[in-house]
């Protein structure tokens, strides 16, 4: 009898907890972060033209030298958010070395001379991330101003004004949002076709 009772309980502990935490709190929290943050909560989207381009927060690649490059993906195939990850190989592994040995051959024919960033030529942790150091679109100025006709000034002036600052003043880094700056490109100096 006893058994029975709280195999009874249990099962209905299960199916409480599960209605409670599995379906009301999610919705009940997706439905204030649409209220309260839309923006946010939709994945940041970025339209032009009433198209969705991209998103703030997810990394996109661009392989045209006009544009300025994101870090390098380890994400699938790619920058496929559904496969969101790092390599996870180690710092001894010989396929990350090869891999990173590689980028910065390929970096230092694309501007010789220049002291390659580190986030230029290694995944971040996502595999995905939007964005790079002011150091890695420095870097990249010289090919996109060339690429598009434009004084190395102007490329610098239009880096500095997308370079966003530390969050509160003292988190984090100062970062380039690759999409942005290449959409801010676009609309001031569009590629002459």
């Amino acid at each position: 009898m006893n058994l029975a009772r709280n195999l009874v309980v249990a099962v209905l502990m299960t199916v409480v907890t599960t209605v409670l935490f599995g379906v009301i709190y999610p919705l009940a929290i997706t439905g204030i972060a649409q209220v309260i943050f839309p923006d946010k909560a939709n994945g940041q989207l970025i339209e032009r033209g009433g198209q969705v381009v991209g998103s703030r927060i997810i990394g996109q690649g661009f392989s045209s030298p006009g544009y300025f490059s994101p870090r390098p993906s380890a994400a699938g195939m790619g920058y496929d958010a559904a496969n969101s990850a790092g390599s996870n190989l180690g710092p001894t592994n010989k396929k990350l070395i090869d891999t990173v040995t590689s980028n910065v051959e390929a970096a230092r024919k694309e501007n010789p001379g220049a002291p390659v960033p580190i986030d230029l030529v290694t995944t971040s942790a996502s595999g995905i991330d939007p964005h790079i150091s002011p150091a890695s679109a420095d870097f990249q100025v010289p090919r996109v101003a060339r690429e598009r006709g434009l004084p190395e000034t102007d490329v610098r002036a239009l880096v500095a004004a997308n370079t966003e600052g530390r969050q509160l003043g003292f988190f984090g880094e100062p970062r380039v949002n690759v999409l942005e700056l290449n959409l801010a490109l676009d609309r001031d100096h569009p590629i002459r076709k």
